[in-house]
């Protein structure tokens, strides 16, 4: 099924379901009746049915309902969404009201649309209502069209927002982008690098494909390298393993001042994992220096050593083998 006979599907569905016809005009009437007039559905009158329906015991059900909001969204007075957006003050209904007009702008209706919630996400007092409005821009384009809204919200007051706001960078990346297109790529470095939380900082950069970079992005993953946090250390070591070929020889050359210079085992191993994935089997003969540097992860380094020496092709296919091989008695 299309993207488009889906979407007509739920608008028919959301017809039958919440606006059935008025006696007015019938294709067929068994007896002659008077003339019938068409219902319209209204913004106001569709969220009184998504509030009763959240309160069915179905989970089925409830699902639906969730989805009718969004599926009509284009069809929807933009000013009535909006405006009814704008004075939700319940969390739940405030989700699917930004839910729906991210959908415009998802769906090439309104561009502006899920700016409108960007900016709410920013400026509302109520933290709950902020996390909401983040929530409902996940796996979509807010990472570009939203003007650098995740710069700020990364530095939100609210632990919530700022998590929220991580976790939409990391799904957007893998689920809307799959790590190829830079310029969210970018964007997603520099919420990473503006975060002053070193939980949300770890948890872009830990989780994040970085192979369509710019130099810029990588310099600042690199600078990460020498922050306080352990957990930021050793996510930007990860995230330096998967830079563009491009910046390939100056994050080797981080890579290794800061093995050198790194104390914690668990930012040592993943420097260990970034020198692996940024040489496969040309790393082999640095690795081996540096089993003297630190004798306590020389079993780590052989295992790389043993795997890379196979010259697999593909670095899913050398982690996969790495954890065969620690898993061998």
């Amino acid at each position: 099924m299309t993207r488009t006979t889906s979407f007509r599907t739920g608008a028919l569905l959301l017809a039958l379901t919440l606006c059935p016809l008025l006696p007015g005009t019938a294709a067929a009437q068994v007896a002659p009746g008077p003339e019938l007039q068409a219902g319209s559905c209204s913004v106001e009158g569709l969220m009184d049915s998504i509030r009763r329906g959240l309160k069915s015991n179905s989970e089925s059900y409830k699902k639906y309902m969730r989805t009718l909001l969004r599926e009509s969204a284009v069809t929807l007075p933009d000013h009535e969404l909006r405006a009814a957006f704008e004075r939700e003050t319940d969390p739940v209904m405030s989700e699917h009201l930004a839910a729906a007009l991210v959908a415009r702008t998802e769906r090439g209706a309104d561009p502006e649309a899920i700016k409108a919630v960007a900016k709410r996400a920013i400026e509302e007092r109520d933290p709950a209502l902020r996390a909401a409005a983040v929530r409902s821009m996940r796996r979509t384009s807010a990472l570009e069209s939203t003007d650098g809204a995740y710069e700020k919200l990364v530095r939100d007051a609210s632990p919530e927002v700022r998590q929220e706001a991580a976790t939409n960078i990391v799904e957007d990346i893998q689920n809307v982008y799959a790590g190829y297109h830079g310029p969210a790529s970018d964007a997603a470095v520099s919420a990473a690098a503006a975060s002053t939380d070193p939980k949300v900082t770890a948890k872009i950069l830990g989780n994040m494909d970085t192979q369509k970079i710019s130099a810029e992005s990588a310099g600042k993953i690199q600078s990460l390298l020498r922050n306080d946090d352990a957990e930021v250390r050793r996510a930007a070591a990860l995230a330096l393993g998967g830079v563009p070929a491009e910046q390939m020889a100056s994050a080797r050359q981080s890579v290794l001042a800061m093995f050198r210079d790194e104390r914690d085992a668990g930012v040592r191993k993943a420097l260990l994992q970034s020198y692996a994935q940024l040489g496969f089997i040309e790393a082999i003969p640095e690795l081996q220096r540096l089993r003297s540097t630190d004798p306590s992860l020389a079993p780590e380094i052989d295992v790389w050593i043993r795997v890379l020496s196979l010259d697999l092709q593909e670095w899913n296919l050398i982690l996969r083998e790495k954890q065969r091989l620690q898993q061998v008695p």
